[in-house]
């Protein structure tokens, strides 16, 4: 439009300098077309999709039904044509009539309180120290972090040399080391569940150690400031400001808690094979099902009684900490 025709019109009426060329690539940006996805886009599509969804299908869904169709059958394990349905025959027997499941329940159930108010907690602890920038502080961190590395197995080994009732570090220390007063620590029932869930807090103390520490170093620092600003304390400003402040983080630890607590099998396997006051779920899962006298019906029904337990917790507590979330 000319600068006389412009004057011609109303300034009420005028419209605003460059609206018109907006419009128009207002216009053109309507007109582009998407571009649509090639045939190898769908191919690499499908494949980065389709291939981990089988892998999980596979490994992990498939052989979870199975059990859950194995544990209402009799079968021994070789011969496909011998498998006899059995209904409930097998949860009846576990529950009623197999003298280690109620005492590997209460272990399991011992297991995870351990490791969420003893483990848990000081992993929080070493997180909040180490997160004060002191020196050595990745030394520190290394330190406590080299159990995670190791295998469960490997740590039940290591132990059972700090634990031997003749020559272990810990008789040693107490100077009962080959003396009839020596305790043996993962040989007595009384006790080697104690000693076996110290064994486990080692390892995993490090662990949360290290996912609080990422959860420290990702809070807004502004947060802590505003606190400080309110007259909080520092023990206000962490368990009001900064603890809730990481609820992803919490979330995650809470469900490996549970489930590492669940499947614990390792260092009790290693220590006696699931036996003498160490009955756990898992490993009377392995008892059942791998050996000469394997029972694969019994074996499974185990492997479902740990699942739903394993799941139940879980899934409430992710119900109800999403559900919060969702209704915020």
């Amino acid at each position: 439009m000319s600068s006389t025709a412009r004057e011609l019109i109303p300034p009420e009426s005028r419209e605003p300098e460059g609206a018109s060329v907006k419009r128009g690539r207002t216009r053109k940006a309507r007109g582009v077309r998407v571009r649509r996805l090639s045939g190898r886009d769908k191919v690499v599509l499908s494949l980065m999709v389709g291939i981990p969804t089988l892998i999980e299908l596979t490994l992990v869904w498939l052989p979870m039904l199975m059990s859950v169709g194995l544990s209402f059958t009799r079968w021994n394990g070789l011969d496909l044509g011998d498998i006899r349905p059995a209904g409930l025959d097998n949860y009846q027997y576990i529950s009623q009539d197999y003298p280690p499941f109620w005492p590997a329940v209460q272990h399991n159930m011992l297991w995870l309180l351990f490791l969420a108010l003893v483990a848990t907690p000081l992993g929080l602890l070493l997180a909040v120290l180490l997160d004060q920038n002191i020196r050595g502080s990745k030394i520190y961190q290394s330190i406590f972090f080299a159990p995670v590395m190791l295998s469960l197995a490997l740590i039940g080994i290591i132990w059972q040399l700090f634990y031997q009732r003749d020559n272990g570090l810990l008789n040693f220390l107490l100077g009962t080391a080959g003396t009839p007063q020596a305790v043996d620590w993962f040989g007595d029932s009384s006790v080697n569940i104690w000693a076996a869930m110290i064994a486990a807090t080692w390892r995993h103390a490090g662990y949360v150690m290290l996912l609080y520490l990422a959860g420290l170093k990702g809070v807004d620092p502004s947060l802590k400031e505003a606190a400080a600003i309110d007259g909080a304390n520092g023990y206000q400003t962490f368990f009001r400001v900064v603890f809730p402040a990481m609820r992803p983080i919490n979330i995650v630890i809470v469900v490996i808690t549970i489930i590492e607590s669940l499947r614990a099998f390792d260092v009790v396997y290693v220590i006696n094979r699931g036996t003498n006051g160490l009955e756990m779920l898992s490993a009377l899962v392995i008892q059942n099902l791998v050996g000469e006298g394997q029972v694969i019906g019994v074996g499974s029904a185990l492997a479902v009684v740990l699942l739903v337990i394993s799941l139940v917790p879980i899934v409430f507590y992710l119900s109800r900490t999403f559900g919060k979330e969702n209704k915020a």
